[in-house]
């Protein structure tokens, strides 16, 4: 039996769609229990059971802080040793991303897998289109920019979901193996121009100080400005094929998918 975690999230959800369309089976589950999903808290690691779970599908903890996440992650990886899951998926982030505030619990994690005696394959998850394009964000009735002339090797969720689906299908072909999800490098002012948009470029304090009075939990600006920083100064643009390798396909158009998320947040 397949068990994808955070299935009320985007990417849990993603991910249990497409094994249902593959005709694989697969249990849902939540923190709540939501819909009929099994329940699985991570924050309470004495109920966590996963008997019976043949292949983890481990979507990542959520937005917290490194330690809150990292307890989370030790909590169901322990788990899965005790209960006798053969194999873990684990939705991590791309090698590009060390710079970003939020890797740390991320590669600690991959450590903590490759340590364990559990049979695991990491995806390391490049950012979301949909993200970039939210990223972009409207001043009245502009668009503003701190990324500058950087790229970002974006990707759709859904694609990422999609990859995940794959691996999970099909466990031991995917053994041992740390995929980098990414796809062609894209800009902000491509992705503007699909949008029929022109962006006016800010500085980082000026993002940094949009920042500060959007209401955000007290982690959150130093996760988002890492990303700005780092696409910015071209830390984030590097590709792979290992995406379109495992979709049999090109990945969906990153640009595209940002510009809807433009078009939508204008809406």
């Amino acid at each position: 039996m397949i068990l994808v975690t955070g299935s009320t999230g985007k990417l849990g959800h993603a991910i249990l769609n497409h094994l249902v369309d593959r005709g694989v089976p697969v249990v849902a589950s939540s923190r709540s229990g939501a819909g009929g999903s099994r329940p699985l808290d991570f924050d309470r690691s004495d109920g966590i059971s996963l008997v019976g779970v043949d292949t983890l599908v481990l979507v990542s903890a959520g937005e917290a802080e490194d330690d809150v996440v990292i307890a989370r992650h030790e909590s169901v990886i322990a788990a899965a040793e005790r209960d006798g899951v053969s194999h873990v998926v684990y939705t991590s982030l791309v090698g590009e991303g060390d710079h970003l505030a939020f890797a740390l619990a991320h590669r600690w994690t991959e450590r903590r897998l490759q340590q364990s005696a559990l049979s695991w394959t990491i995806m390391r998850n490049g950012m979301y289109a949909e993200l970039f394009g939210s990223l972009l964000q409207w001043s009245g009735s502009q668009l503003t920019s701190a990324f500058g002339e950087g790229a970002l090797a974006a990707v759709s969720r859904d694609d990422l979901a999609e990859a995940a689906a794959v691996v999970a299908a099909s466990p031991p072909a995917h053994s041992g193996q740390t995929y980098e999800l990414v796809g062609p490098p894209i800009t902000a002012h491509q992705v503007a121009a699909l949008a029929g948009v022109v962006p006016v470029d800010i500085t980082l304090e000026g993002r940094r100080k949009q920042l500060g009075v959007a209401g955000l939990k007290p982690f959150q600006p130093a996760m988002l400005m890492s990303i700005h920083t780092a696409v910015r100064h071209g830390f984030l643009a590097r590709t792979s094929g290992d995406l379109a390798r495992l979709l049999g396909r090109e990945p969906r158009d990153a640009a595209a998918v940002a510009a809807e998320a433009i078009r939508a947040s204008e809406e």
